[in-house]
């Protein structure tokens, strides 16, 4: 990623973050800003390293579940933010070293990654007794954590972080995640991740550790979801096992397919416009108007709108506006001249939007 591209996001990024506050409420804005991050993690391990993992929420919901642990053992949240980043990406690395280096097929690595969140959904919920206790912090069960200190402005733990301030906070943290992912696929370890994508066997015989590389991207998509889960912590203020659910699970691969898989801005889009909607269909009004036979039931209206996309459009939003503004004339002067040369091995191995 180049400076230019680098300053021409950091630009676009901020002008919706000042715009999108005027439109909408900001509670709504900071937890669909944590979708988008919990999307760009699973963007990035499926869409760039080919990794389906359908268990994405037991790293997001471990790392909520951390953060409101530690903070209300420690007082304060910095900490709590530290362990719910690395916590989830040792566990996603553990996790995946057993699965790679079982070499387990695709269809299988799905499967054990939902076992393994439905798994953790199964247990919170049993946790209610009083000996459920780490620390301070009773594990709650179905009820959830709530009551525990959230962000503050460090040295100052009386200085929370809340409302405005942690919506532009939690866009922030986004956008440098964003980045850091984008200049990861730039490098040679994302080159070789694509590599992998696009033909595991060749990268091997090549002499690469493909095992260890996949361990290293699903550790790395581990830890954006754990940062995900600690801003809608903070942002929900209680935890729940509904964090680790089969729903969210489902969810998070939609989001991905609508917004395009094998782009970053993708399923960023894809998780805050469904989010959006997801928060529509559950208003009173809404569901006032159709009664009990209600058809904009959200799961029913999801799946609907997959259907409809794997049927129609099925590369997602992003690939395929990308692919018509690369066709699109320039003025006067005829078709792009993307359009007119075939791109360059290079050129192909570079990581889209």
């Amino acid at each position: 990623m180049t400076a230019r591209q680098t300053l021409t996001a950091v630009i676009v990024a901020a002008i919706v973050m000042f715009v999108l506050p005027v439109f909408f409420d900001v509670l709504n804005l900071t937890t669909f800003a944590a979708y988008a991050l919990l999307a760009l993690s699973l963007g990035f391990v499926w869409g760039y390293g080919g990794i389906l993992c359908f268990g994405q929420t037991a790293f997001y919901g471990l790392g909520a579940y951390v953060y409101a642990m530690t903070a209300i053992n420690t007082g304060e949240a910095w900490s709590g933010v530290f362990l719910a980043i690395v916590i989830p990406a040792a566990f996603a690395a553990v996790l995946g070293a057993m699965m790679f280096y079982g070499r387990l097929s695709d269809v299988y690595l799905a499967v054990v990654t939902l076992v393994v969140s439905l798994i953790l959904f199964r247990f919170m919920n049993t946790t209610a007794g009083e000996q459920y206790i780490i620390g301070k912090a009773r594990m709650g069960g179905y009820n959830g954590i709530p009551g525990y200190p959230t962000l503050h402005i460090p040295g100052d733990p009386e200085a929370y972080i809340y409302d405005e301030n942690l919506y532009y906070f939690t866009f922030i943290v986004l956008v440098l995640c964003y980045l850091l992912t984008r200049w990861l696929l730039g490098s040679p370890f994302g080159r070789i991740l694509v590599g992998l994508r696009e033909n595991e066997q060749r990268i091997e015989l090549l002499g690469y550790d493909v095992r260890a590389r996949k361990t290293a991207a699903f550790a790395f998509g581990g830890a954006l979801a754990g940062l995900a889960g600690c801003l809608y912590a903070n942002a929900a203020e209680i935890v729940t096992p509904e964090l680790f659910g089969l729903g969210l699970a489902a969810e998070i691969i939609i989001w991905v397919i609508v917004g395009g898989a094998g782009t970053l801005i993708g399923p960023m889009i894809g998780a805050a416009v469904l989010g959006y909607l997801k928060f529509v269909l559950g208003l009173r009004a809404i569901k006032e108007i159709f009664g009990k036979d209600n058809p904009l039931e959200a799961p029913l209206v999801f799946g609907t709108i997959l259907i409809l996309f794997i049927l129609f459009l099925p590369r997602g939003v992003a690939p395929t506006v990308q692919g018509w503004l690369s066709r699109a004339p320039l003025g006067r002067g005829g078709p792009a001249r993307g359009g007119q040369r075939r791109r360059t091995r290079t050129e192909r191995a570079r990581p889209n939007a």
